[in-house]
């Protein structure tokens, strides 16, 4: 059951991130712009076909906008736990539960600040890469030490039943797999942002619906900074956000899905919960996968950018930029939403949203299929 506060505080984190990110992104944009700081296209035979050279920077304000209405929040947590809860009658009274949620948010201050600080160092790896291109494996090296540090250090992680030691590799490759999924998925305007404004707002509402405050709110920071950034990002886009923003994105998506509970027997919430992640994330999962097996098959290093992702395929298939994007907006809604109901669903429920999710995405396969190099 959803509280009313919870969805005050949800509804106030989208707004509070929206309003910051519109406002910033075009700040962003000009800074970026007057330092040279741009994306510049490499003809029709390199893997950026954008018209115009665009400035990167996105990334900073879809960052800044997450991240410091977090820190805010924790700051007062910390603040009203030392303090004489009766000075805030007032609130008190209009949201019982406030006193409690703090307490809650204060008591999350370590993992808190870890989450915070891993996502500072995926933005400078980004905002570094966007300037002088990195290794690819000095990038993965990066995410990989980040991941190993919230589940071994800080004990986020999934799959505890399976042991610690397979819990933390489980949880490592999880975040490493889905924040480079988002990454590869950065490769047309507003495909990225979309995609993640989607699948944070599934999660914001499936995390709220197991009665959790805390992670719904980074979600709907998430997506309302995501959606700030489409104003200025939707195709043809005036600003990238670059990989300081997608490896946050991806990050924080991917640490979001390990902190959402999704079965809980006292709640009613059936095992099949646990599938909610994969299939939320159904497509960026898919495109990071079949383009690293296209790569392999072409004797190609998969580190190594080019067109074929599902977004390229559609486009060569005759489609608008635009409207690849929309499709592909579309296939995450449907096989992301029905996902919602799996920890409310048993076996006959749950095999259909599943059988759903590999449908849409065995669909895209076949339309793929016709562009295979």
């Amino acid at each position: 059951m959803i509280s009313t506060g919870a969805i005050l505080a949800g509804a106030a984190s989208f707004a509070i991130a929206t309003a910051i990110s519109a406002a910033l992104t075009p700040l962003v944009r000009e800074w970026a712009r007057r330092r040279d700081f741009v994306d510049r296209p490499t003809g029709p035979a390199g893997h950026k076909t954008h018209a115009v050279p665009t400035p990167f920077g996105g990334g900073i304000a879809i960052t800044i906008a997450i991240l410091a209405p977090m820190a805010a929040v924790l700051v007062v947590a910390v603040l009203i736990r030392r303090t004489d809860p009766e000075q805030f009658r007032f609130l008190i009274g209009q949201v019982p539960q406030w006193p409690y949620w703090m307490g809650g948010v204060a008591q999350k201050v370590p993992a808190a600040l870890a989450i915070i600080a891993g996502a500072l160092v995926m933005h400078v790896t980004g905002i570094i890469d966007d300037h002088w291109p990195l290794s690819p494996y000095l990038k993965l090296l990066v995410q990989t030490a980040v991941a190993l540090m919230l589940a071994a250090g800080f004990g986020i992680r999934a799959g505890d039943a399976l042991g610690p030691v397979a819990a933390v590799i489980l949880t490592t490759l999880w975040i490493v797999g889905l924040t480079n999924a988002f990454n590869f998925m950065d490769n047309m305007d507003g495909l990225a942002g979309g995609v993640a404004a989607l699948t944070a707002l599934v999660l914001a509402i499936t995390s709220l619906l197991a009665g959790q405050v805390f992670v719904p709110c980074i979600l709907l920071l998430t997506a309302g900074a995501l959606v700030g950034f489409l104003f200025h990002n939707f195709p043809p886009a005036s600003v990238f956000m670059g990989d300081g923003g997608s490896l946050v994105i991806g990050y924080l998506l991917a640490v979001c899905a390990v902190l959402t509970t999704y079965y809980d027997p006292q709640q009613q919430r059936t095992p099949f919960g646990v599938l909610v992640p994969p299939i939320v994330f159904a497509i960026p999962l898919y495109d990071i996968i079949s383009v690293t097996l296209n790569r392999y098959r072409r004797g190609v290093s998969i580190f190594q950018s080019d067109r074929h992702h599902f977004s390229h395929r559609l486009v060569r298939l005759g489609y608008s930029r635009r409207a690849a994007v929309l499709t592909i907006w579309l296939a995450t809604a449907a096989t992301a939403l029905p996902a919602m109901l799996l920890p409310h669903l048993h076996w006959a429920g749950a095999t259909l949203v599943v059988l759903q999710c590999l449908s849409v995405v065995a669909l895209i396969a076949v339309l793929e299929s016709r562009d295979a190099p």
